[in-house]
């Protein structure tokens, strides 16, 4: 099986989703996609305070990973994600999501506003990561040339992530 539609993402967030250190990706929109791959950017990092926008317990992992890995200036891609669940941002439970991201409250409140929602992610390592450009998008695109998903595997084992399901629905 393969797939070539791709959400655009932040660099350390696509590696925190990777590493199974993020389960979460917070919008201002819903998303109609079931799945996608995640293709990571890197022109937030031409930014000076980049780093404001994650909490401080996490700015060793961003820096080290604020670049993807790039050749012949296309990025490596290497996970997929399916959306588990998407829900509406309710005020009084934004705090309950801090441990699944690597954000800031303050961006977290910035970029939400008083709307937005958050979308539960499953992810998967692809058994093989393949070096592609996109077509342009600012959230979706496409791959230039098709991403082989069959063999990808979750980067969070079955048990571990309904427990965080159930913790974020809860």
């Amino acid at each position: 099986m393969e797939m070539t539609k791709c959400l655009n993402e932040w660099n350390p967030v696509v590696e925190a989703l990777g590493e199974g250190i993020q389960t979460l990706l917070i919008r201002k929109y819903r998303t109609s996609a079931e799945r996608f791959l995640l293709y990571p950017t890197r022109s937030y990092a031409m930014n000076d305070d980049f780093l404001g926008a994650f909490k401080a317990e996490y700015h060793d992992f961003v820096s080290e990973r604020k670049l993807p890995e790039m050749r012949d200036d296309v990025a490596e891609v290497r996970y997929l994600a399916e959306v588990v669940d998407v829900m509406e941002r309710p005020s009084n439970r934004l705090g309950r999501f801090s441990d699944y991201h690597i954000w800031s409250p303050e961006h977290v409140r910035s970029y939400l506003g008083s709307r937005g929602y958050v979308w539960i992610l499953r992810v998967f390592r692809l058994r093989e990561p393949v070096f592609t450009a996109r077509t342009r998008g600012m959230v979706y695109a496409n791959t230039l040339k098709p991403v082989d998903i069959s063999l990808a595997e979750p980067v969070i084992g079955d048990d571990e992530f309904s427990s965080i399901l159930e913790e974020l629905r809860g």
